[in-house]
């Protein structure tokens, strides 16, 4: 196991596939205690299986982050466990294929759907983590934002689109609000990334071809190159680092 996180105790929301399992993984292997959230709690547990048979240790906790009385419950069973909480990956996202469209056509259940999920419940979500963090004195957190929330790179999902850019509003004002209590908040850009939740594109050959056009690379990235970002930035070696956002596109948000 590694050394970079020793001593750090960790939740990760949405952890139970994609970037959020691999975020775990590496918090793990880089010496985290790991509490492996997901609103499928089958899921959490099968990546705390893993994370504890390779010699880390994780517990596997559900909840619905859009349900504050479910995060504040997930929460307080982590801390409880681990005496304690230093850091905080607010990762849990939807893609609402097939319902989210054009803003003309977007119906008004899906955009509120699309943004229980990916707005509300990354406000709960740090809500109740910082003041963990706060009760701790010092520690990190890390937003999974999005570079469609910043350039129009993803035609026609407009809720997600809007969503993400909401994160990163919320992750500005929270680094600014709480640096004086030692807490860095920072936000990760991944771009198309081999996870559950891209799936659906990417299963069509012509849909994929389209995408890594666009991507200098050519390539969708694996789940652990994310997850190397996130690590950095949990850890202290990111020590002047809030407020940022740190791109792993590929290159897609320099063209």
């Amino acid at each position: 196991m590694g050394e970079r996180l020793k001593g750090q105790r960790a939740i990760i929301t949405g952890a139970g596939s994609g970037i959020g399992r691999g975020v775990a993984i590496k918090l793990a292997q880089e010496g985290a205690q790991v509490g492996v959230l997901d609103i499928n709690l089958d899921n959490a547990q099968k990546v705390a299986q893993s994370i504890t048979a390779a010699g880390g240790t994780a517990i596997a906790v559900r909840a619905n982050v859009s349900d504050e009385e479910e995060v504040v419950k997930a929460f307080g069973e982590v801390e409880h466990s681990f005496g304690g909480l230093d850091t905080l990956i607010a990762n849990a996202g939807v893609m609402l294929f097939g319902r989210d469209t054009v803003a003309t056509e977007l119906d008004l259940q899906t955009w509120k759907d699309c943004l229980d999920v990916n707005l509300t419940g990354m406000f709960l979500t740090c809500k109740h983590g910082l003041r963990a963090l706060q009760r701790n004195g010092r520690g990190a957190v890390v937003i999974t934002g999005s570079p469609t929330g910043t350039h129009g790179c993803a035609p026609t999902f407009t809720a997600y689109s809007s969503s993400k850019a909401g994160t990163l509003g919320l992750m500005r004002i929270l680094a600014v609000d709480y640096i004086k209590q030692n807490i860095r908040v920072n936000a990760v850009m991944p771009g198309t990334t081999n996870s559950p939740l891209v799936t659906t594109l990417m299963e069509n050959p012509a849909t994929r071809a389209e995408f890594l056009t666009k991507i200098p690379m050519a390539r969708a990235a694996d789940a652990g190159e994310i997850a190397n970002v996130v690590a950095f930035l949990a850890s202290d070696e990111a020590s002047y680092v809030t407020g940022a956002m740190w791109y792993a596109d590929g290159g897609l948000t320099a063209i």
